[in-house]
């Protein structure tokens, strides 16, 4: 079979999380007019902190026996259910919750189910007590941990981390473009790579966050337009011959058709001449964003929005074997990643020593595409703030500077991001033995020249766990003459020392605004990252000092 894998067993029972799909029909967000504000859902003036438990000195008292080994691994799961009730689950969480800011308050909403605490950064943390918790950056970006009771700072981090960001269409800050006999036009901008070819003749809809002023106090709410798509772009009919070919202008050919109106521009009540945004946006869009957010026009201060397919993804195949969706990468892992955590969490086995000495960690980061230099971004500082924060609470006293130190030094990160599944149609563009299958396991992503963190004892490392595990594994390497992808693995190495190892779930059409995966690869994710939750500790250990 091509592409290395490994396997063997080990056991921690398959225990899915409580899902957004058990929330009240009322709770849902697969209309048009859904969402929470995390300022309301998390009240900061409700949140308390309990004391901090007084810490030992910090020993090693690990042990790295097989047999201990065994106890916390995950069991295979020959039923098919487990996997693709994560895939549906995943079908309806994305599209209920189709932007990044969406995306983060729903993780944030299936966190709370399952019994995590919201921290905001703005409080202090200073009497923090071992227990589950999670914080976000600028409503795109959220790290939620766990720390047991006898965690010391030897014992490490294990962490996977994600970026939550996607491909995708943003409204720019005027977005009124003059109308082409009656057409009606959306300004908007490319993130990254957006805009391409792959955007053409799709129904799109919009969402993000809106801010409001009223009397005088500020507030954010979601919004977006699903089921109900308000704009296209349209291609041009092969017809007309070589200008339907391309190149196409980005600014004046890639413009969402969003209404159709002979008309001018409706008259504004009195209070909308006054609105903050009126004359950046049209009034028919700021009418119908009010709308959609249940506020006067007057009173919508700021917006930030996204364009996105607006249709739901599916399983497909012949025998189910695919399952298709926007947004994949790498709403994907970071589906996975949280989903493994709170696996690991709610798993009764996990009620031991295990889960009592470690600080286990998913951070999901936001502008991945577009270089990660933001403040919620992975080279922004927030993962290794949650990791300061923390010792500051439990180690008041010390030289806290030289205790993440030690830390970061017996750390094990996994950087977790979609990669490439072999596409049939191009065999070429793969060598052989490094093309990734479908429903098969994940992928660890090697690269000599730095885009990614990988190296011997990391790649060893993911074959122990693998064993432990009962998982398969493939590798995946590009061709010398093809240009590599990069991930945030090697931002977050170099930002904290610790090692890290790149891995992904394998997709088909990465950065179309559509992809493809295997209907159990999502499952296999999250299997394989529960496995390392359980395992991580004891197999690095038995790799010493190396």
């Amino acid at each position: 079979m091509a592409g290395e894998m490994e396997s063997a067993y080990c056991g921690c029972d398959p225990v899915i999380s409580k899902s957004l799909s058990e929330k009240p029909e009322s709770q849902k967000s697969g209309n048009i007019n859904v969402t929470t504000n995390f300022q309301k859902l998390y009240s900061y003036n409700s949140f308390e902190f309990e004391d901090a438990d007084e810490s030992d000195e910090c020993h090693h008292s690990r042990k790295s026996s097989n047999n201990d080994r065994k106890k916390n691994s995950v069991k295979n799961d020959d039923n098919d259910d487990y996997y693709i009730k994560y895939t549906n689950d995943y079908i309806d969480f994305t599209y209920s919750n189709p932007t990044t800011y969406h995306f983060v308050e729903g993780i944030g909403e299936l966190l709370t189910m399952n019994g995590f605490k919201y921290l905001p950064e703005k409080l202090d943390w200073s009497n923090l007590k071992p227990g589950k918790y999670f914080s976000t950056r600028s409503g795109t970006s959220l790290i939620a941990f766990i720390i047991g009771k006898d965690w010391k700072p030897c014992n490490g981090v294990g962490s996977i981390v994600a970026h939550v960001d996607s491909l995708t269409v943003k409204l720019k800050p005027n977005s009124v473009k003059p109308k082409n006999e009656g057409y009606e036009l959306l300004g908007v901008a490319p993130y990254s790579g957006a805009l391409s070819d792959k955007w053409w003749d799709r129904d799109l809809g919009f969402g993000g966050r809106v801010l409001i002023r009223k009397n005088c106090k500020f507030s954010i709410k979601l919004i977006n337009s699903t089921p109900h798509p308000i704009g296209h772009i349209a291609s041009l009919a092969e017809h007309f011959g070589s200008v339907s070919k391309g190149p196409f202008n980005l600014e004046t050919q890639m413009v969402p058709i969003i209404g159709f109106d002979i008309k001018d521009e409706p008259e504004p009540l009195e209070d909308e001449k006054s609105a903050p945004l009126y004359g950046e946006h049209s009034l028919k869009f700021l009418r119908y964003v009010a709308k959609l957010a249940n506020v006067k026009v007057s009173e919508i201060y700021g917006i930030d929005f996204d364009l996105f397919d607006i249709q739901k993804g599916s399983i497909g195949g012949l025998s189910n074997e695919f399952f298709f969706a926007p947004r994949l990468d790498d709403k994907l892992c970071s589906y996975a990643a949280i989903n493994a955590l709170i696996e690991f969490d709610n798993n009764s086995n996990n009620s031991n020593s295990n889960l009592n000495s470690n600080f286990t960690i998913v951070g999901l980061f936001d502008n991945e595409e577009i270089g990660s230099l933001s403040r919620q971004g992975v080279r922004g500082g927030f993962f290794e703030s949650i990791i300061n924060r923390v010792t500051n609470s439990f180690y008041k006293l010390d030289d806290t500077n030289s205790i993440n130190k030690i830390i970061f030094a017996n750390s094990i990160i996994l950087s977790t991001d979609v990669t490439h599944l072999f596409n049939p149609n191009f065999p070429d563009a793969y060598l052989p033995r490094h093309r990734p299958l479908p429903n098969t396991g994940i992928t660890v992503k090697l690269d000599p020249n730095g885009h990614t963190a990988t190296d011997l004892i990391g790649i060893s490392i993911i074959k122990q766990l693998a064993e432990l595990n009962n998982d398969f594994f493939q590798k995946f390497h590009v061709r010398n003459d093809i240009r590599s992808g990069s991930t945030i693995g090697p931002f977050i190495s170099s930002q904290t020392g610790a090692r890290v190892i790149d891995v992904g779930i394998p997709q088909l059409s990465m950065h179309s605004i559509r992809g493809m995966s295997g209907s159990k690869d999502l499952g296999l994710g999250i299997k394989f990252f529960k496995g390392f939750f359980c395992n991580w500790r004891n197999v690095y250990d038995s790799f010493g000092d190396l």
